[in-house]
Protein backbone atom coordinates (compact mmCIF):
# COMPACT_ATOMS: atom_id res chain seq x y z
CA UNK A 1 0.00 0.00 0.00
CA UNK A 2 1.35 3.41 -0.95
CA UNK A 3 1.35 5.86 1.72
CA UNK A 4 0.26 9.65 1.00
CA UNK A 5 1.12 12.62 3.55
CA UNK A 6 -1.78 15.56 3.37
CA UNK A 7 -1.53 19.26 4.27
CA UNK A 8 -4.47 21.20 5.28
CA UNK A 9 -6.48 23.99 6.90
CA UNK A 10 -8.63 23.99 9.99
CA UNK A 11 -11.44 26.45 9.95
CA UNK A 12 -9.39 28.77 12.34
CA UNK A 13 -6.71 28.81 9.58
CA UNK A 14 -4.22 26.56 11.25
CA UNK A 15 -2.43 24.21 8.85
CA UNK A 16 -2.02 20.25 9.63
CA UNK A 17 -0.29 17.48 8.38
CA UNK A 18 -2.03 13.96 8.61
CA UNK A 19 -1.76 10.68 6.74
CA UNK A 20 -4.74 8.86 5.92
CA UNK A 21 -5.43 5.16 4.68
CA UNK A 22 -7.81 3.10 2.94
CA UNK A 23 -10.12 0.54 4.69
CA UNK A 24 -11.65 -2.57 2.36
CA UNK A 25 -15.12 -2.11 0.04
CA UNK A 26 -13.79 1.55 0.02
CA UNK A 27 -15.80 2.04 2.89
CA UNK A 28 -15.31 4.59 5.53
CA UNK A 29 -12.40 3.10 7.72
CA UNK A 30 -13.63 2.88 11.50
CA UNK A 31 -10.30 2.87 13.20
CA UNK A 32 -9.86 3.10 17.31
CA UNK A 33 -9.16 7.10 18.29
CA UNK A 34 -6.68 7.83 19.79
CA UNK A 35 -5.69 8.05 23.29
CA UNK A 36 -4.41 10.98 25.15
CA UNK A 37 -4.94 14.56 26.80
CA UNK A 38 -6.27 17.16 25.66
CA UNK A 39 -9.35 15.55 23.12
CA UNK A 40 -12.12 17.28 25.65
CA UNK A 41 -10.54 20.59 25.23
CA UNK A 42 -11.08 20.66 21.37
CA UNK A 43 -14.78 20.79 22.67
CA UNK A 44 -15.87 24.50 23.78
CA UNK A 45 -19.06 24.07 24.96
CA UNK A 46 -19.61 21.51 28.14
CA UNK A 47 -23.18 21.57 27.77
CA UNK A 48 -23.68 19.91 24.74
CA UNK A 49 -20.63 17.25 24.60
CA UNK A 50 -21.57 13.51 25.61
CA UNK A 51 -20.59 12.76 29.57
CA UNK A 52 -18.84 16.45 29.65
CA UNK A 53 -19.27 16.69 33.47
CA UNK A 54 -22.58 14.73 33.96
CA UNK A 55 -24.34 16.72 31.47
CA UNK A 56 -25.37 14.76 27.97
CA UNK A 57 -26.11 16.16 24.74
CA UNK A 58 -29.48 15.34 24.95
CA UNK A 59 -30.97 17.63 27.18
CA UNK A 60 -30.54 20.66 25.17
CA UNK A 61 -30.86 20.87 21.53
CA UNK A 62 -31.68 23.66 18.96
CA UNK A 63 -35.01 23.94 16.55
CA UNK A 64 -34.96 22.79 12.62
CA UNK A 65 -34.57 26.53 11.95
CA UNK A 66 -31.56 26.90 13.74
CA UNK A 67 -30.19 24.15 12.80
CA UNK A 68 -30.22 24.87 8.96
CA UNK A 69 -28.75 28.73 9.39
CA UNK A 70 -25.87 27.46 11.48
CA UNK A 71 -25.32 24.62 9.08
CA UNK A 72 -25.79 27.09 5.27
CA UNK A 73 -29.01 24.09 4.21
CA UNK A 74 -32.68 24.57 3.40
CA UNK A 75 -35.28 23.19 5.19
CA UNK A 76 -36.48 21.72 2.62
CA UNK A 77 -33.06 19.35 2.97
CA UNK A 78 -33.40 19.18 6.37
CA UNK A 79 -37.01 17.53 5.96
CA UNK A 80 -35.74 15.36 3.53
CA UNK A 81 -32.38 14.04 5.78
CA UNK A 82 -34.74 13.69 8.36
CA UNK A 83 -37.71 11.16 6.77
CA UNK A 84 -35.38 9.56 5.01
CA UNK A 85 -33.18 8.93 7.84
CA UNK A 86 -30.12 10.24 6.57
CA UNK A 87 -29.72 12.58 9.84
CA UNK A 88 -32.77 12.41 12.48
CA UNK A 89 -32.82 14.86 15.40
CA UNK A 90 -31.87 12.71 18.39
CA UNK A 91 -33.61 14.47 21.05
CA UNK A 92 -37.38 14.85 19.86
CA UNK A 93 -38.63 13.75 16.10
CA UNK A 94 -41.54 15.42 14.21
CA UNK A 95 -44.64 13.95 15.73
CA UNK A 96 -47.78 15.32 14.70
CA UNK A 97 -49.21 18.52 14.22
CA UNK A 98 -47.13 21.62 15.45
CA UNK A 99 -44.62 19.43 16.62
CA UNK A 100 -41.00 20.62 16.13
CA UNK A 101 -37.33 18.62 15.47
CA UNK A 102 -34.94 19.41 18.35
CA UNK A 103 -31.46 18.97 17.24
CA UNK A 104 -28.54 18.67 19.36
CA UNK A 105 -24.87 19.82 19.05
CA UNK A 106 -23.49 16.31 17.48
CA UNK A 107 -26.67 15.85 15.29
CA UNK A 108 -25.57 19.79 14.30
CA UNK A 109 -22.19 18.50 13.52
CA UNK A 110 -23.10 15.79 11.35
CA UNK A 111 -25.25 17.93 9.55
CA UNK A 112 -22.17 20.43 8.79
CA UNK A 113 -20.02 17.18 7.79
CA UNK A 114 -22.95 16.05 5.29
CA UNK A 115 -23.73 19.38 3.76
CA UNK A 116 -19.46 19.56 3.12
CA UNK A 117 -19.50 16.51 1.44
CA UNK A 118 -21.87 16.76 -0.59
CA UNK A 119 -20.14 19.43 -1.89
CA UNK A 120 -17.53 17.68 -2.39
CA UNK A 121 -19.11 15.89 -4.69
CA UNK A 122 -19.82 12.80 -2.71
CA UNK A 123 -22.85 10.41 -3.31
CA UNK A 124 -25.67 10.51 -0.51
CA UNK A 125 -24.93 6.53 -0.27
CA UNK A 126 -21.08 7.04 0.66
CA UNK A 127 -22.16 10.09 3.58
CA UNK A 128 -25.20 7.45 4.30
CA UNK A 129 -21.82 5.01 5.75
CA UNK A 130 -19.76 7.74 6.82
CA UNK A 131 -22.41 9.18 9.26
CA UNK A 132 -23.52 5.58 10.44
CA UNK A 133 -19.43 5.63 11.82
CA UNK A 134 -20.51 8.93 13.34
CA UNK A 135 -23.09 8.01 14.80
CA UNK A 136 -21.18 5.25 16.72
CA UNK A 137 -19.08 7.87 18.36
CA UNK A 138 -19.26 10.09 21.23
CA UNK A 139 -18.60 13.98 21.00
CA UNK A 140 -14.82 13.41 22.40
CA UNK A 141 -13.92 10.86 19.97
CA UNK A 142 -15.29 13.14 17.14
CA UNK A 143 -12.62 15.82 18.00
CA UNK A 144 -9.85 13.65 16.98
CA UNK A 145 -11.18 12.51 13.68
CA UNK A 146 -10.75 14.43 10.28
CA UNK A 147 -12.36 12.99 7.32
CA UNK A 148 -10.75 13.09 3.94
CA UNK A 149 -12.88 12.31 0.27
CA UNK A 150 -11.56 11.90 -3.08
CA UNK A 151 -15.26 13.17 -4.26
CA UNK A 152 -16.33 9.38 -4.07
CA UNK A 153 -15.23 7.81 -0.80
CA UNK A 154 -15.24 8.67 2.27
CA UNK A 155 -12.09 7.40 4.67
CA UNK A 156 -11.60 8.86 8.50
CA UNK A 157 -8.52 9.51 10.05
CA UNK A 158 -7.77 9.73 13.60
CA UNK A 159 -3.84 10.03 14.29
CA UNK A 160 -1.16 11.24 11.73
CA UNK A 161 0.37 7.47 11.72
CA UNK A 162 -2.40 6.07 9.91
CA UNK A 163 -1.67 6.15 6.20
CA UNK A 164 -3.94 6.47 3.32
CA UNK A 165 -3.70 5.59 -0.63
CA UNK A 166 -5.71 8.83 -2.03
CA UNK A 167 -3.41 10.01 -4.46
CA UNK A 168 -2.86 7.25 -6.68
CA UNK A 169 -3.69 8.75 -10.18
CA UNK A 170 -3.42 12.05 -8.83
CA UNK A 171 -7.47 12.52 -7.77
CA UNK A 172 -8.21 15.30 -5.72
CA UNK A 173 -8.47 15.02 -1.79
CA UNK A 174 -10.94 17.06 0.56
CA UNK A 175 -10.43 17.02 4.21
CA UNK A 176 -12.54 17.79 7.15
CA UNK A 177 -11.40 18.14 10.38
CA UNK A 178 -14.19 17.49 12.50
CA UNK A 179 -12.37 19.95 15.82
CA UNK A 180 -12.31 22.38 13.00
CA UNK A 181 -16.30 22.33 12.32
CA UNK A 182 -17.02 21.93 15.74
CA UNK A 183 -15.41 25.17 16.81
CA UNK A 184 -17.16 26.72 14.07
CA UNK A 185 -20.26 25.68 15.25
CA UNK A 186 -19.89 26.54 18.65
CA UNK A 187 -19.32 30.46 17.79
CA UNK A 188 -21.94 30.75 15.56
CA UNK A 189 -24.62 28.23 17.04
CA UNK A 190 -24.18 30.56 21.11
CA UNK A 191 -26.33 33.45 19.22
CA UNK A 192 -29.43 31.39 18.66
CA UNK A 193 -31.95 30.16 21.05
CA UNK A 194 -31.43 26.51 22.75
CA UNK A 195 -34.39 24.56 24.31
CA UNK A 196 -34.70 21.64 26.45
CA UNK A 197 -35.97 18.09 26.01
CA UNK A 198 -38.56 18.77 28.28
CA UNK A 199 -39.72 22.34 25.80
CA UNK A 200 -38.09 24.70 28.49
CA UNK A 201 -36.04 27.50 26.96
CA UNK A 202 -32.30 27.69 27.97
CA UNK A 203 -31.86 31.45 29.29
CA UNK A 204 -28.80 31.03 30.98
CA UNK A 205 -25.22 30.87 29.33
CA UNK A 206 -23.82 27.41 29.30
CA UNK A 207 -21.17 28.29 32.03
CA UNK A 208 -23.79 29.51 34.57
CA UNK A 209 -25.75 26.31 33.74
CA UNK A 210 -22.54 24.54 34.37
CA UNK A 211 -21.67 26.39 37.71
CA UNK A 212 -25.64 25.81 38.54
CA UNK A 213 -25.43 22.18 38.82
CA UNK A 214 -21.98 21.75 40.76
CA UNK A 215 -23.49 24.24 43.11
CA UNK A 216 -26.75 21.99 43.57
CA UNK A 217 -24.96 18.51 43.75
CA UNK A 218 -22.24 20.46 46.31
CA UNK A 219 -25.02 21.38 48.80
CA UNK A 220 -27.19 18.11 48.05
Amino acid sequence: MTSVQLTFTESDGKVRMATVRPTEGDHAVQTPPPEGPGQAELFPDPLVGEGLDGVSDRLVGFRGPTACQVVGITYRQLDYWARTGLVVPSIRGAAGSGSQRLYSFKDVLVLKIVKRLLDAGVSLQNIRIAVEHLRRRGIRDLAGITLFSDGTTVYECTSPEEVVDLLQGGQGVFGIAVSGAMREISGVIKDFPAERADGGTVDESPEDELARRRSRRAIS
